[in-house]
């Protein structure tokens, strides 16, 4: 129900700004199709790595490595695996929930997810180009301890 009050909402703002000013709302409805365009290369090709992979891992072996019962094994291969992954975020949580329903536990998966947005391994000369080795060391450290207190607590409270 929320969704369609969402979309709702989205139809009723897109009607008031055409009726406001026409030509801002067409170049913006082109340039949101732009960045779609540009989007969607990316998004084809990692929901198909993550299909290829949910079909390849079935949901015990899910299970076993990031499930409930893989403690603290399964949260350091969450860790690294969303360390040093690149998807963005408008996948990565899709991918959550595909995996919560394959058998993954709440604290494996929300170490994923943390590391996944937080720390960037893959990332990490680019960062440390820009902001300098020591800040940018700093900050992937900082955002791993976050990523393994906020696991620990959503899979305490969700377990």
């Amino acid at each position: 129900m929320f969704t369609y009050i969402l979309y709702a909402l989205a139809i009723g703002g897109l009607i008031l700004s055409f009726i406001k000013d026409r030509q801002k709302t067409k170049a913006a409805l082109m340039k949101a199709l732009r960045s779609f365009e540009n989007i969607l290369p990316q998004l084809l090709a990692v929901l198909l790595l993550v299909g290829m992979a949910l079909s390849i891992l079935d949901e015990a072996t899910i299970s076993r490595l990031l499930g409930k019962e893989s403690g603290i094994i399964g949260m350091l291969i969450a860790a690294v695996l969303g360390a040093v992954t690149l998807i963005p975020g408008f996948v990565a949580f899709p991918l959550a929930a595909s995996l919560l329903d394959a058998g993954a536990g709440y604290g494996q998966i929300t170490m994923f997810v943390s590391t996944l947005m937080m720390v960037g391994i893959v990332t990490l000369p680019m960062e440390s180009k820009f902001f300098g080795k020591k800040a940018a060391l700093r900050r992937n450290a900082f955002a791993m301890i976050y990523a393994c207190a906020a696991a620990f607590l959503m899979g305490g409270i969700l377990s």
